[in-house]
């Protein structure tokens, strides 16, 4: 049974800093693209970052670009997002995904994504 499991969301004043964490487990994580998602009340799901499967391409949405940065480590089956210069607009549920690499394309649409974690709340205050 494939588990994603996040953690680190939390309490933030704007301006500050998080690291978000995604642990996986009952799958080969070295085979998977592993992406970042945010989603707000009512919104659809928004693409974040994500990272090729050996670690080596990492991309990030317009809105996070040079205050997000997603990395992991396939030997301990984690993927992070370290979170700095938070803004209000950063406030939502994060979720962790992995997609199946099936050639170097790594996808930003949720739907090429496999699997989901639940989800870990990122609260920013101003």
């Amino acid at each position: 049974q494939v588990q994603l499991v996040e953690s680190g969301g939390g309490l933030v004043q704007a301006g500050g800093s998080l690291s978000l964490s995604c642990a996986a487990s009952g799958l080969t994580f070295s085979l998977y693209n592993m992406g970042w998602f945010r989603q707000t009340p009512g919104k659809e799901r928004e693409f974040v970052a994500a990272i090729s499967w050996g670690g080596d391409n990492t991309y990030y949405a317009d809105s996070v670009k040079g205050r997000f940065t997603i990395s992991r480590v396939n030997r301990s089956y984690v993927v992070y997002l370290q979170i700095n210069s938070l803004k209000p607009d950063d406030a939502a549920v994060y979720y962790c995904a992995a997609s199946l690499r099936a050639s170097s394309y790594v996808p930003s649409n949720p739907v090429k994504y496999n699997y989901w974690g639940q989800g870990t709340q990122v609260t920013v205050s101003s």
